[in-house]
């Protein structure tokens, strides 16, 4: 089929991605005399013109430290660094805004409940499920404090397509499991988890289980109460907002009875020599100086994301996918990575005769950036036996034409090696 007869067969979309796209500065600018056309949004997300004004409008008025402080500036930060903590907990159901504690991202996230909850809890002989298809981030932590506790991480086998096996999954939780370790959406595959039922199976088997949201949080609303997970973890940087800061959702009593992850500032009541009480949840795992911009700006960008049409956003998202699935049947040598459906927003692909990386390379030539390489997730690319792929993930402000783009650079590349 040609490109033309398959644009002629795509129904376009109702979402008004052209005022999307207005608002993302980044979008509007040329690489390598080329138009960008930025395909690589499941590794960051670019960011509205409102998330950088309100970062900027923080460094330009209200630049202080927050809490204790007893001038203007130091209140107007502390106002809206807490109000942020509010919007973050309203956008992902969280029943009290103080189970939001702020992190740099899902990696420290990860990190602390591998840590303060890992330690105190994992004994010699239990066991840590983590899925085939995660993130190093959700795989190392748990190796780490495992090693040290006499515990072992054990994987959730995934299926030839990219789905968790869910028979399998059953047939782990026994007694020694004591979390299962999750993402929502595979940042490899777009493989859309369970999550919801493998939480629903790991409470009952007595075990808790922690939630990976990072790709998962841009594309449809999240509510953790309904997903009946005990931690829930995203980063800012793919939700449109700043890097470097994200957020850790906890059920109340595991938090409150988890030591603190960091010392310092902020997380304690009071300190002597002779012993140091520790401060109330959320500020018990906030030590130090916080990112108080990165915070503000992810509540910006959660407050413009709620401004959008979340499910006309998801439709277009859905019909970018579909085209491209569409166009690659058309494309000789294409192997495309994943499941044909419960899937989001990305297309991890191989092309006969080109290493991944050379296509990220002659493409980029052409203004088109995607991601190439094991996209952090070894495992997954062993049991598949490639040593990576090549990746274009979409967002909400990505076009018709730029998938289009995509397959029309491809079919260049191909005309280099034949």
């Amino acid at each position: 089929m040609s490109m033309a007869t398959a644009q002629a067969q795509s129904s376009p979309s109702a979402f008004d991605v052209a005022a999307v796209r207005a608002q993302f500065p980044a979008l509007h600018q040329q690489v390598n005399n080329q138009p960008l056309i930025y395909l690589d949004n499941a590794a960051t997300t670019q960011k509205p013109q409102v998330v950088i004004d309100a970062i900027t409008r923080y460094y330009s008025f209200d630049n202080a430290n927050v809490h204790r402080g007893a001038h203007c500036l130091s209140s107007r930060a502390t106002e809206a660094f807490e109000e942020s903590r509010k919007v973050v907990a309203d956008f992902i159901g969280s029943p009290n805004h103080d189970q939001i504690i702020w992190v740099r991202g899902v990696t420290e996230a990860i990190n602390l409940v591998a840590s303060s909850w890992g330690r105190s809890s994992l004994r010699a002989g239990d066991r840590v499920l983590v899925s085939t298809l995660e993130h190093h981030s959700d795989i190392v932590p748990w190796q780490l404090i495992c090693a040290e506790c006499k515990a072992e991480v054990v994987p959730i086998e995934v299926s030839d397509d990219g789905i968790i096996d869910m028979d399998a999954y059953t047939t782990l939780l026994d007694g020694r499991v004591k979390m299962v370790a999750i993402n929502q959406v595979s940042n490899a595959l777009g493989t859309i988890n369970p999550v919801k039922e493998i939480a629903k199976l790991a409470r009952e088997a007595g075990a808790l289980t922690l939630v990976d949201g990072a790709q998962a949080v841009a594309h449809w609303p999240i509510d953790v109460t309904e997903l009946g997970c005990d931690f829930y973890a995203f980063s800012g940087h793919k939700l449109f907002g700043p890097t470097g800061i994200g957020a850790l959702w906890g059920r109340r009593e595991l938090l409150e009875n988890m030591p603190p992850f960091h010392g310092g500032g902020e997380m304690i009541q009071r300190v002597s020599f002779e012993g140091t009480t520790f401060n109330d949840l959320p500020f018990k795992f906030e030590a130090g100086t916080p990112h108080i911009a990165g915070v503000i700006g992810l509540a910006a960008a959660v407050r413009w994301l709620q401004g959008i049409d979340r499910k006309a956003a998801t439709d277009h998202e859905a019909q970018l996918l579909a085209r491209c699935d569409e166009l690659a049947q058309s494309v000789p040598g294409l192997q495309r990575l994943g499941p044909d459906c419960n899937r989001i927003s990305v297309f991890s692909f191989l092309l006969e005769g080109t290493h991944p990386e050379d296509l990220g390379t002659l493409l980029d030539q052409q203004g088109i950036a995607i991601r190439t390489g094991h996209h952090c997730a070894q495992p997954l690319m062993s049991r598949f036996d490639v040593p990576g792929t090549a990746r274009a993930s979409f967002s909400l402000y990505n076009t018709h034409e730029e998938v289009d783009a995509l397959f029309s650079g491809l079919e260049k590349i191909q005309t280099l090696f034949t």
